[in-house]
């Protein structure tokens, strides 16, 4: 049994035992992870998604965290210019051993999900989607406070702060979700 998935921007065709070179995982070596972009899976019966197939997943097992070749870029301007300049680059790659494709069935293994190493844990993400609705209707306005844009304000909702009164009970020193003004702090406790 072969699947076609999908993970960092590119499609591999892959089967248990395949060692793949993918875009950098937030795993460690031998923890097992779970590609849940599967676009095609074929065997006894092909089956192809639209555009991911359903229940459908890749389990591997991370080899290691490696580098790729390097890359050199050149770059001269001709003639009157007279500018030249050389950049190298090395990607950093997850080596990973496919053990298992699963045609169905891929949301009761609990194996955690392989997300690029930019990207924050399945499980930080989950409790924070979980309490959204609830939060969401009880949340206020942070960009009220001066000095708090949407982005500001985005950050502090990622960290776990939608109201006045949470962010009026942060202590400035030691919260390391985002970074919090002590004019900000002092703004929320009177608008609490």
């Amino acid at each position: 049994m072969f699947a076609v998935m999908k993970t960092g921007g590119k499609q591999y065709k892959v089967q248990a035992g395949d060692i793949l070179r993918v875009e950098k995982l937030a795993a460690d070596a031998g923890e097992t992870v779970q590609f849940n972009e599967i676009l095609m899976v074929g065997g006894d019966k092909t089956v192809v998604g639209a555009p991911l197939v359903a229940g459908a997943a890749v389990q591997a097992e991370v080899v290691d965290q490696i580098k790729g070749d390097k890359v050199i870029n050149f770059v001269k301007r001709r003639r009157k210019h007279s500018s030249q300049r050389t950049k190298g680059h090395r990607q950093q790659l997850t080596l990973v051993r496919v053990t298992e494709v699963l045609a169905s069935g891929a949301d009761a293994t609990g194996v955690k999900a392989a997300l690029g190493a930019g990207s924050a844990p399945a499980a930080a993400k989950a409790p924070a989607a979980a309490a959204a609705p609830a939060a969401a209707a009880a949340a206020d306005d942070l960009t009220q406070i001066t000095g708090v844009g949407p982005a500001a304000a985005k950050k502090l909702v990622d960290a776990g702060i939608n109201t006045f009164a949470q962010l009026a009970a942060v202590d400035v020193e030691t919260f390391e979700g985002t970074k919090v003004k002590p004019e900000w702090v002092e703004q929320a406790k009177s608008l609490a």
